[in-house]
């Protein structure tokens, strides 16, 4: 999943004041986490195998997000 198809990661830009003596920082990326766009669990969710959910750190599919650095080039 590329940076800009993932729908989980969000970016903002700092407020720098005008008297601030540091560099300003440029643009923050942040990645939000599946789990809080689903309201409640439905019935039947799609499950992973054991081994795979250990490995993935989640049972459920709908919850799992890879996460890939943006600033990795």
């Amino acid at each position: 999943m590329t940076q800009e198809s993932n729908p989980f990661r969000r970016s903002f830009v700092p407020f720098r004041g005008r008297f601030d003596p540091c560099p300003p920082l440029g643009k923050r990326t942040f990645v939000t986490p599946p789990n809080l766009f689903i309201g409640f669990q439905p019935p039947d969710f799609p499950q992973f195998s054991p081994i795979e959910a250990l490995k993935k750190g989640t049972l459920w599919k709908p919850f799992y997000d890879f996460y890939e650095s943006p600033y990795k080039k």
